[in-house]
């Protein structure tokens, strides 16, 4: 697993900024951010994980991974679609991740130039994959890529988080997420990774 750099700086930083984030901080010493550090099976969680919850998403995920040989490109790609739709995946999402392998097969995404894309101009590139839209996206910038300044604005976990913490518990407008994360900047994912804690202590890794 790959840890941040930048993570207990941000944490500081962000921490004397806003005292939400230091109380929550404050109750999970030692957790951080991680990545697997596989863009594929990164990408791969992300779908599977789609509109549904934390815990199921691990359900199928773990269901999904034992019913394949390994998590590569080639071996989803040419997996039999009903066998993958038996672990809880819908068919949609069938789709979304052997369209997401053959991308990956075919070299259709630039991997090799991901480093240097700013984050918009990686969003760009995978959401021209079947069933990767800006959230998914946004996930992989923050597991694999370990972008330190995104906020995934229609992530529900964050709404739910930040309208408890800001909003007493009253829906907040993404014009308003916006406005109360300027005091983010430019740790916007440290903190969203934390207002996920302050919902579930047990951190999401995709």
């Amino acid at each position: 697993m790959t840890v941040p750099r930048y993570w207990q700086q941000a944490t500081r930083e962000l921490s004397q900024r806003d005292a939400v984030i230091r109380k929550i901080a404050g109750k999970s010493p030692g957790l951080t951010l991680r990545s697997r550090g596989d863009a594929f099976s990164t990408l791969a969680r992300s779908i599977v994980g789609q509109q549904i919850s934390v815990k199921a998403a691990e359900s199928v995920w773990r269901k999904f991974a034992a019913a394949v040989p390994a998590i590569r490109p080639e071996i989803i790609r040419a997996h039999d679609s009903d066998a993958l739709r038996a672990c809880g995946l819908s068919g949609s999402k069938v789709v979304y991740l052997q369209d997401l392998a053959l991308h990956f097969v075919e070299n259709r995404l630039n991997v090799t130039r991901w480093k240097r894309m700013s984050d918009d101009d990686l969003i760009t590139d995978l959401t021209r994959v079947r069933g990767i839209g800006r959230w998914t996206a946004e996930m992989f910038l923050i597991f694999y890529m370990m972008r330190p300044d995104v906020l995934p604005v229609d992530d529900i976990g964050l709404q739910r988080a930040m309208s408890l913490h800001y909003n007493r518990g009253r829906p907040l407008t993404r014009l308003k997420m916006n406005s109360i994360a300027k005091r983010w900047l430019p740790w916007r994912s440290v903190a969203t990774w934390y207002m996920w804690r302050s919902l579930d202590p047990v951190p999401v890794e995709y």
